[in-house]
């Protein structure tokens, strides 16, 4: 799993055997092929971008073209043991209404996003004035797929709104683990949530 983003590998490795996961804006599918060659799960997924699925198709994954927005209304009630969503929360329309439909679809839900709490995004906005570029944040303001700026404290806040229980939280910088006041230092969260 080394070769995996630090969300992706956290959330790969709470992953149980056999179980079935559905992961929604996959990418390129890193996730579902490990979790298939380590953990023999019944791994899907659903991708935006036409490149990305059909890369994902070509190495034998199930992955289907769709927009999280509205895919997940398709699927049944509990129909998958986890629900993944990762780095794609931020891009949502309404991130709230997203969160539902993960927590209805699976039994338990992984959510990961960029911290827009981190410190280096509070430093370029305070000491520069302008929207950040930085790891976590890899291009200009204009070019992000970002429309909602989430933080730690947003997405738990939201979280007891939606009365989900938070399972586990992992928080990374500079790919690595941190512990200790989470919304400063982290640059990405992961969440298990379940109902």
């Amino acid at each position: 799993m080394s070769d995996l983003r630090p969300d992706l590998a956290a959330i790969a490795s709470a992953i149980e055997p056999g179980t079935r996961v559905l992961d929604i804006g996959c990418g390129d599918g890193a996730l579902l092929a490990e979790l298939r060659a380590s953990k023999r799960v019944d791994a899907r997924g659903i991708e935006i971008d036409g490149g990305c699925v059909e890369r994902c198709v070509a190495q034998g994954l199930s992955v289907v073209q769709g927009d999280a927005d509205s895919a997940l209304a398709d699927y049944p009630d509990k129909g998958f043991d986890y629900t993944v969503l990762s780095q794609t929360l931020q891009t949502a329309r309404r991130p709230d209404l997203m969160l539902d439909q993960l927590l209805r679809v699976g039994k338990q839900a992984f959510v990961s996003f960029p911290n827009f709490a981190h410190w280096r995004t509070r430093g370029a906005l305070m000491l520069g004035g302008r929207m950040p570029v930085t790891r976590s944040i890899p291009v200009s303001w204009y070019e992000t797929q970002n429309i909602h700026h989430v933080t730690v404290k947003d997405f738990r806040e939201l979280a007891r709104e939606k009365n989900a229980r938070i399972e586990r939280e992992w928080f990374f910088a500079n790919e690595k683990p941190v512990s200790g006041a989470a919304n400063l230092r982290a640059e990405f969260a992961v969440f298990l949530l379940s109902h």
